[in-house]
């Protein structure tokens, strides 16, 4: 069997992947229901409320802004963070758009 590429598909596919990958973990899930819940977060907040280390929430903090559903600022010695309501808002619609194209009566 051949190895697949992401490039080989087209960009939207691809791009939904991309935002289900950064989902694909509770840890992120739980990160922008907190988020979500308080507005903004500074890291050390986000971790108080997890069972996971601060090097790990770092590294799921980085995984939601690299897709770009987070924002972070640079708050003095903290980083405070927030939801990027555009950027969900385009997760939302390319969501949206793909369970419609995909959902047929079965049978």
């Amino acid at each position: 069997m051949a190895a697949s590429k992401s490039s080989d598909f087209p960009d939207k596919q691809a791009e939904l992947a991309r935002f289900f990958k950064a989902l694909a973990h509770p840890a992120r899930v739980a990160i922008l229901e907190l988020l979500a819940e308080k507005g903004v977060c500074i890291c050390g907040e986000i971790v108080d409320e997890l069972p996971l280390a601060q090097s790990t929430v770092s590294q799921h903090l980085m995984a939601l802004k690299e897709i770009g559903l987070i924002q972070g600022e640079i708050e003095g010695p903290a980083i405070c963070y927030c939801i990027d309501a555009k950027t969900v808002a385009a997760f939302r619609m390319a969501v949206d758009e793909y369970l419609e194209s995909i959902t047929q009566p079965c049978c």
